[in-house]
């Protein structure tokens, strides 16, 4: 994969980053819980089918986008079930555990976009 495709991939990986912080931010200013963990569910999934697919065709560096992806998958479970308990229970997972996984998801896409960076060796 040449340079210009591996950079492709790594500015996408930033932009879900921030696209994380972005939606993180706009919940604490409307509050809607519910529809923005909705939302990163529904938003992840094709990112996490295409990250494997990725993997499997050699276009990332396959240990670091593996971690990648169950460090996303994690961001989820934690970002997504606390917002969706403090909607139907009003209650949170544990304290700040959407704020974890909101990093977490963040890390997770920043070791996409690293992923893409680093030499596949074949």
């Amino acid at each position: 994969m040449n340079l210009a495709t591996r950079l492709l991939i790594a500015l996408a990986g930033l932009s879900g980053a921030l696209g994380v912080a972005l939606s993180a931010a706009a919940a604490h200013i409307t509050g809607g819980n519910l529809t923005t963990a909705a939302q990163f569910l529904l938003f992840h999934a094709p990112g996490l089918l295409a990250l494997a697919a990725l993997i499997a065709t050699g276009a990332l560096h396959p240990t670091v986008a593996q971690v990648a992806g169950y460090i996303l998958v994690l961001g989820l479970v934690l970002f997504c079930g606390d917002l969706s308990r403090r909607a139907f229970a009003g209650i949170s997972l544990f304290p700040r555990a959407a704020p974890t996984g909101g990093i977490l998801l963040m890390l997770g896409w920043v070791l996409v976009a690293v992923s893409a960076l680093l030499r596949v060796r074949g």
